[in-house]
């Protein structure tokens, strides 16, 4: 049937109009239940779209349809996915209200003249980003321009950017006033980027922020911009990142909260590069100080480590958790974890148990002995890695 439609679309338009009504089509793959069958009355298995649009709003429909489509393929629908796709289209919503938080209505309009470190990166991976969604675009690759829009908003602009930006903000003056111009300019640019895929909360957010045109529709496509590649300063801040990963990391197989500040000595031949970024990673690696060296620290084997491809990080032990604490905690677990071992040890030692429990039974018991020794092992570990 579609052959046939466009076929009749094209020499309906020639003979009323004397123009061809289009050059290019494109037949996407039929949209299926989520077990893969395709959607019939008489299986009951199709979904209406506006109660999803209802539910979850037409955005996130959007967008769930878009996600995971390639050209010609068959996709299935998720109604889990729109959930997904709706707490998307919040945290867009949420970025928007920060900013929105922080303009006082005189904010100039276009990138400021000096501009820091994270701003060069994330203007650098913006102009990467207007590249790869325009042209996965033109040769109908939907489905990979979403998934590179939604990347870089959750990813790089919402979790990381402007997370950097608000240790300016909150200093103010000239340093503040350069952080909103670029929000805004990244803001508004991505929107655009987003709105055939998301119309309508795009608009929305749009028109709150310092806009010229009527709507965002109508408003110029972004451009590539050669004078918006900053290679150097991209790799610099993705050593800083790094670093910061591999800290928060840690900390988290620790459980120690972000309120408990650690010297952090940093070991790198890039020194140059981690002391530019020393701000940024006493604030999201909740450092009290940060010393970094080409020389690691004295009694570094004593203390909790981290590695990058570009550097080592230490933090004293004692500064991260309770010693005594830690210990009394660990020998608790340790007296458990020992009670359960052996009494996995005594069942397997039942000869009555061994002969006369099914194979299946007796293998899943030599599982878990085997689970509970390890366990025993890494507890004994950590209780001597504390001294």
């Amino acid at each position: 049937i579609i052959p046939f439609w466009v076929m009749r679309m094209m020499f309906s338009g020639i003979e009323q109009t004397g123009q061809v009504p289009f050059d290019t089509v494109l037949i996407h793959g039929l949209v299926r239940d989520s077990q893969g069958r395709k959607m019939s009355k008489s299986l009951g298995n199709g979904i209406d779209p506006l109660e999803m649009a209802e539910k979850y709003g037409a955005d996130a429909l959007r967008f769930n349809l878009i996600t995971g489509n390639s050209p010609g393929n068959d996709m299935r629908f998720y109604v889990e996915k729109c959930g997904a796709m709706r707490n998307f289209a919040n945290k867009l919503w949420n970025a928007a209200r920060f900013i929105l938080m922080n303009l006082d209505g005189s904010e100039e309009a276009g990138l400021p003249d000096e501009l820091a470190l994270e701003d060069k990166w994330v203007l650098s991976l913006y102009n990467d980003l207007v590249k790869e969604v325009t042209d996965n675009l033109e040769r109908f690759e939907l489905g990979i321009a979403v998934q590179k829009l939604y990347d870089f908003i959750w990813d790089v602009f919402c979790d990381w950017y402007i997370e950097l930006a608000k240790i300016r903000l909150q200093k103010g003056g000239e340093p503040a006033q350069c952080a909103k111009r670029v929000l805004i300019y990244v803001m508004s640019n991505v929107l655009k980027l987003l709105h055939p895929f998301m119309p309508f909360v795009t608009e929305e957010i749009w028109q709150s922020l310092p806009h010229e045109g009527a709507s965002i529709m109508v408003s110029d496509w972004p451009q590539y911009s050669d004078a918006l590649n900053f290679s150097a300063e991209e790799e610099q801040m993705n050593m800083i990142m790094d670093a910061v990963r591999a800290i928060r990391n840690r900390r988290a197989e620790m459980n120690v909260p972000p309120s408990r500040k650690a010297h952090l000595f940093i070991t790198t031949d890039r020194q140059d590069a981690f002391r530019s970024g020393e701000i940024y990673i006493t604030k999201l690696a909740y450092a009290e100080q940060i010393t970094i060296s080409s020389e690691l620290p004295a009694d570094a084997e004593k203390m909790v480590s981290a590695v990058t491809e570009e550097a080592k990080l230490f933090m004293p032990m004692a500064e991260l958790i309770n010693l005594d604490k830690e210990r009394a905690r660990l020998e608790k677990e340790l007296e458990k974890a020992r009670k359960n071992y052996e009494g996995q040890m005594r069942k397997l030692s039942n000869e009555n148990f061994i002969s006369r429990a099914p194979e299946a039974v007796v293998q899943t018991e030599r599982e878990r002995a085997e689970k509970a020794k390890a366990l025993v092992e890494n507890l004994e570990a950590s209780l001597k890695n504390l001294g």
